[in-house]
Parts: structure tokens; sequence; C-alpha cells
């Protein structure tokens, strides 16, 4: 007996002209917050966008993202701790104009943020039964950054603001945070209402590096 297949649509959406310039809106001003008020997220809007998120692609169908919410004032203190010493290592490992830049920059929100969430690629998922990894396993991890991306513009488009902290050390936040041993820690990200709108990139306007111009460049081969 043949597998069954749903029918095709009779009726698919169609996207006009004005909801493609409102979606390239939205991909510009999708931008990594850093300022949030300490207002609370409403929890149906969080809740939404973790549903809309679910709807990214995955290899296979794997579907490997967990997503863990951060609410313990403990388990945060040690992120925040986490992230002291990262940063400070990084700091140091500038010389010189860059390094006092790089001191000047805020580079988190990790006090301010209402939301922390962080965010796991479950590698040792047997869903989707290993199809499309076998030869670049980390397509797993690729897939729970699709996975961000689709959270981060719905984040935005319910007027939210997401920061993505990888000043990290992931085994330390795994342990933390006690998780299964096969959760890879991928993304730690700050959900709130920004206090203020820009946009452009926090770095670009602070002078850490400039777009490049050739990043939408197509190599041909």
């Amino acid at each position: 007996m043949s597998e069954s297949v749903s029918p095709a649509l009779e009726n698919p959406p169609v996207f006009d002209a004005a909801f493609r310039a409102q979606l390239a809106t939205l991909l510009a001003w999708r931008r990594d917050v850093r300022r949030f008020r300490s207002d609370p997220v409403d929890e149906t809007t969080l809740r939404t966008c973790l549903d809309l998120a679910a709807l990214a692609p995955s290899v296979g169908n794997s579907q490997p993202w967990r997503f863990v919410r951060v609410a313990d004032a403990d388990r945060r203190a040690k992120v925040a701790e986490s992230f002291a010493r990262c940063n400070a290592a990084a700091r140091d490992s500038y010389a010189d104009e860059r390094r006092s830049l790089y001191a000047r920059l805020k580079l988190a929100g990790l006090r301010e943020a209402p939301v922390h969430l962080a965010v796991f690629c479950d590698s040792g998922t047997q869903a989707g039964h290993g199809l499309g990894r076998a030869t670049m396993p980390d397509m797993l991890r690729c897939s729970v950054a699709a996975c961000v991306h689709a959270f981060w513009l719905a984040a935005r488009a319910h007027g939210l603001g997401v920061g993505w902290v990888s000043i990290l050390e992931p085994t330390v936040i795994a342990k933390a945070l006690d998780v299964p041993e096969t959760w890879d820690l991928v993304a730690y990200l700050c959900v709130g209402l920004p206090v203020e709108e820009h946009a452009d990139p926090e770095l670009v306007r602070h002078g850490w590096q400039a777009r490049r111009p050739d990043a939408a460049q197509l190599h041909e081969r």
C-alpha cells in the first residue's frame, strides 16, 4: 500500500509586492538588541513566536532544537559569570585601540532582558532517522540556527527585540541549566521590548565593523 500524500493546494497563498516590501523591511530591521526595557514579555506573544520558529526547515525533518527558558536567578547568575569571564578574555585578546573600542561595546543584555532562552541542539535525536546528515552531521546545528533566525524574525514582527549572546562557555551553560548530555548549546537569546530602535547594526554604529559591500556577491563557477 502506498503512503498517503496530502493533495496540492488549489488556492496557494499569493505573496504580492506589498508583502515582499514588508518582508524586506522585516529582514532589514532584524537587529541584535542589547538594551531592553524591564517590561514583562506577553506569554501568548512568546508562545506564538516559538510556534512560528518551529516551522523552520530541519535536516531530515529532525527538528533538533530544544528551547530552555532560564528564569531562575541562580542559573542566570552563572550565565552572567560565564559571560564576564569570556568577555574579559576576549577584550584582552585585542591590542591598543581595538581593545579600547571592544571595552566600550555593550555586547549583551543579560541583566536587563526579562526573558532568557537557551537554545540547544539535540545531537542524540532519533527524529529524522539520520536522513541528510550522514555526510554533513553539522546540519543538525545548522537546522537549529535556522530555527533561531525564524524566531528572531517572528519576535521582531511582534515588536520584541532579540539579542544572541555567544560570548559564553557552552559546557558551563549546559551544566548550569542541567540539560541532557546530548544537548549542545547553539544560542543564548535575550528577549524583551527594546529600549530604542535603530536601522543599522550596533557594531556598525559604534565603529567596530562596517557592512561588507560585497556581502551578497554571487560567485560563479
